[in-house]
């Protein structure tokens, strides 16, 4: 090969390895084009987007996708219903004539204040006569273990004798009781106290 045609050639190449060189310069230099950014709502799954686009309203909803909505606990079903306490027939008849005594004793108080209140005592059976209410009967009901009433503004009922404060938190011994109305757990000392304005729990008169 002449001289001429060598440095010919090596022209050639070295304008080659200059072209070359830019392309690849250029290509690295050059920005790549942005991936595409995925929303947060394309990439959940089908059915919590549908779950969370739905203008149904969720309050039907359970946890569960296709269960229904648990009942809320209706507070009346936790409350604790009056149980009558199991007494012996000894023990009802000294639980019941006490509270008659304590009741007795109130309204006596009352009687000898105002001559137009009668109160009549006998075998059990307590009569209050009120001229601007009426006539209560308050009587032992031993068969039943119950002591009933006759109210001229609530009308009969019937007592039982109810423990309260037994539960395992409590101390042997320390439940305190009182006769309870079973169908809406009303005490017959709520009933002297809200019919009568008589309260069952001051110190009885002297």
């Amino acid at each position: 090969m002449t001289r001429q045609s060598l440095s010919r050639a090596t022209g050639i190449l070295a304008r080659g390895l200059r072209t070359s060189t830019a392309t690849i310069g250029a290509t690295r230099s050059a920005p790549r084009p942005a991936l595409p950014i995925l929303s947060q709502a394309v990439l959940l799954p089908v059915a919590a987007r549908s779950r969370f686009l739905s203008t149904t309203s969720s309050r039907h909803k359970g946890i569960l996708p296709d269960s229904d909505d648990p009942t809320p606990p209706n507070v009346q079903d936790h409350d604790i219903k009056p149980v009558p306490a199991e007494l012996t027939d000894g023990e009802y008849h000294e639980l019941a004539d006490e509270y008659l005594e304590v009741v007795l004793a109130q309204l006596e108080s009352i009687a000898d204040k105002n001559e137009s209140v009668e109160v009549e005592y006998s075998a059990g059976v307590l009569t209050v006569v009120f001229p601007q209410i009426g006539t209560y009967v308050i009587n032992k009901q031993p068969p039943n273990k119950q002591i009933w009433l006759s109210s001229p503004i609530s009308g009969p009922k019937r007592y039982d004798y109810v423990l309260y404060g037994e539960g395992q938190a409590q101390k042997e011994g320390t439940a305190m009781g009182d006769w309870v109305y079973l169908r809406d757990g009303s005490t017959l000392t709520e009933l002297f106290l809200g019919e009568l304005g008589v309260d069952l729990s001051l110190p009885l008169p002297q």
